[in-house]
């Protein structure tokens, strides 16, 4: 049976733990957005050598866990001399995680405008980096803004990984309430609730900035 009780007596754990996970999502999403959409830039280059290096680091990236990558940032990175808080180390790990899909979605962003606009801009004498900024990058980020809310929807569930290393996130906190009430079924299920509110509200909130770019792009 769900302790209806247990819930309650639980919500300021819960609460605390949802917070961090939004700070987590949120954080590690804005490194990813930000380092994915050089990496995507880069990659529109025409120089072998950098294509070669982007593409060997999301295939690395891509093709290992992310549990495995926040072990990286949390227990290797320290023999290096490179330490971080328990929660920075999880949103560097999530967020070079992140970047790796971020890059392939800006730059199919960034391919789908035509090149007669860039050709034009040529013609106008606009450098290449003034014809990227403003022209390329509005459009494909107009373009690839619902995979880009999909990609922050899908972060707020993955920072569930931070719990790995100690990280008081939500399912961390749910844990505890767990290890110490042995109620696994009132405890994972109100987690599992909140989860589902979390992310159904971001999915609103995008879909709904999705229809005003849509309506300002037709107007």
């Amino acid at each position: 049976m769900i302790d209806f009780n247990l819930i309650v007596k639980s919500l300021p754990a819960l609460w605390r733990g949802t917070l961090l996970t939004l700070k987590i999502s949120f954080f590690g999403c804005a490194i990813g957005l930000i380092l994915g959409t050089i990496l995507g830039i880069a990659q529109t280059s025409k120089l072998p050598i950098i294509n070669y290096f982007i593409n060997f680091f999301i295939t690395i990236i891509r093709g290992t866990p992310m549990l495995i990558q926040i072990f990286i940032v949390r227990y290797v990175f320290p023999q290096f001399g490179i330490v971080l808080p328990l929660v920075w180390a999880a949103i560097l790990a999530i967020g070079i995680n992140s970047s790796a899909y971020v890059s392939q979605i800006i730059r199919s962003g960034i391919l789908s405008v035509s090149k007669g606009q860039i050709e034009a801009a040529q013609t106008l004498g606009l450098s290449r980096w003034q014809i990227m900024r403003q022209i390329v990058l509005p459009q494909a980020f107009q373009t690839v803004f619902p995979v880009l809310g999909n990609e922050l929807i899908t972060l707020v569930k993955d920072s569930s990984l931070a719990s790995a290393i100690g990280v008081a996130e939500l399912t961390q906190e749910a844990s505890h309430i767990r290890s110490v009430t042995y109620d696994a079924l009132t405890t994972y299920l109100a987690v599992a609730v909140i989860y589902l509110i979390l992310t159904s509200l971001l999915s609103l909130v995008f879909n709904r900035i999705e229809k005003r770019i849509s309506r300002h792009v037709t107007n």
